[in-house]
């Protein structure tokens, strides 16, 4: 597959205005409480057991509204990240940590931001990449002059809205296909699932990325890497220039840390959406209960390419490796670089370049932004060697980076749709489902 620009700005009716308004004002607790997996949708059909039912309403797709609102707040900008404030060890120069300028709707460790999203319903298959874009309408108006700093009611949700939906990058003009059984999709999503008039969110994170932000980071504050799977030192680990020479951090950790912390970014951002339906009014759930390496390209069956990311295959791995999708989604590996110093090189390039959190050119939070910016500890000839060493000698010992979890990685989805209040009225007690599915439809449309 290969990205195209969509334009697809959105226009919002009176009613859809006046619908937001009242989305705005919904509760926060409110969406934590009234948080449920509403599975079933319009059009949908549990054939047997006790809880069979057939839905009588056609399938709906989600507006171009809905959609956007959605993955607004999945995958959106939300101002300016403001860093790491303070560690002694790099005083008076500001921590050096972040991957990405601009902060998400979701938390990311040391605002490495290593993550990225796919999506796919009944208008094709799409990209849409936020980890390295600047704020551009995410946010409220700045407020008066006073220091009020505004509020929702001051946001141009047209704005909001556009600045997600100018980063949409159609794939194809196909839903993403997979067969309707096992092992695509786990038995019990084989019904729902990537369901018709569903849309599908798929988060994806670059763990090759994620892994050297972390090896920068052990290295930064004076800790090397050990290989405990082989028993070996790793080379730099007893680096006299290291702080913390002699004490190194087990390999096997690192990669766990690292799949831990972007598992972290992948669910906190379909969670929020997951709230976000009950404000909506809308039926879906946060899930991991499709195949990840059929929906990245690697089922082994020709007639199921996913999204078609490009796989590698080692005897010494337990299962094949997707790498990123070229032009698209790109991991800091092999063959997306052509060696671990290119990996470092790029990854510094997105700290220090241009747009990047530690360049004093970037816009920003602070009163004097380009001066903080500026003050970031930097990354040195000695640093360099270190790190690319060390990438170096996992790639070429396992084959692959990161060495011992996959390249790329899925957590969980995201599905949403319109939810069918009849199946719910018919097997369920009152309240299986909020005010807002039961007026959803005067509401919105």
């Amino acid at each position: 597959m290969s990205a195209s620009p969509e334009s697809t700005a959105v226009r919002l009716t009176e009613r859809e205005r006046a619908a937001i308004r009242s989305l705005f004002d919904f509760p926060l607790l409110a969406a934590v409480n009234g948080r449920r997996s509403r599975r079933f949708p319009v059009g949908g059909s549990i054939p047997a057991g006790e809880l069979a039912f057939t839905s009588s309403r056609p399938v709906q797709p989600l507006s171009e509204v809905e959609r956007a609102l959605v993955l607004a707040v999945v995958t959106g900008v939300t101002g300016w990240n403001f860093g790491i404030s303070h560690h002694p060890g790099y005083a008076p120069a500001l921590p050096n940590y972040p991957g990405s300028a601009a902060g998400r709707t979701f938390p990311s460790a040391a605002g490495f931001h290593t993550t990225d999203f796919f999506f796919t319903d009944e208008s094709g298959t799409y990209f849409l990449s936020s980890r390295d874009a600047a704020p551009a309408g995410e946010v409220p108006a700045a407020g008066s002059e006073d220091g009020d700093p505004g509020s929702l009611g001051d946001l141009d949700v047209e704005a909001w809205l556009n600045a997600t939906t100018a980063r949409y990058r159609k794939l194809s003009p196909e839903r993403l296909w997979l067969p309707r059984e096992e092992p695509y999709l786990e038995g019990h999503n084989t019904w729902i699932a990537n369901h018709p008039g569903s849309l599908l969110v798929i988060p994806v994170a670059d763990l090759a990325q994620h892994l050297i932000a972390n090896l920068a980071f052990f290295l930064q504050n004076g800790y090397g890497v050990h290989d405990d799977i082989n028993d070996r030192p790793i080379p730099g680990a007893d680096d006299p220039s290291l702080r913390h020479a002699g004490e190194p951090f087990p390999l096997s950790f690192v990669e766990q840390y690292t799949l831990a912390e972007a598992s972290a970014e992948l669910i906190t951002g379909v969670y929020n959406g997951h709230l976000l339906l009950g404000a909506l009014g809308l039926g879906g759930w946060t899930f991991d209960g499709i195949d990840r390496l059929s929906v990245l390209g690697a089922s082994g069956n020709p007639d199921v390419p996913g999204l078609g990311f490009h796989v590698e295959y080692d005897d010494r791995w337990p299962l094949p490796n997707p790498t990123g999708l070229p032009g698209v989604f790109e991991t800091l590996a092999r063959p997306h670089v052509r060696d671990a110093a290119e990996a470092v090189e790029r990854f510094a390039e997105r700290k220090f370049g241009p747009g990047g959190p530690l360049n004093p050119a970037t816009p920003g939070p602070w009163r004097d932004t380009a001066r903080v910016r500026a003050s970031a500890a930097p990354y040195d000839k000695r640093f360099v060697r270190l790190l690319t060493a060390q990438v170096r000698y996992i790639d070429e010992t396992f084959g692959k980076l990161p060495g011992t979890v996959p390249t790329v990685h899925i957590l969980n989805y995201l599905q949403a749709h319109h939810l069918d209040p009849d199946f719910y009225d018919h097997h369920f007690t009152p309240a299986a489902y909020l005010p807002t599915h039961r007026d959803h439809q005067p509401t919105w449309h």
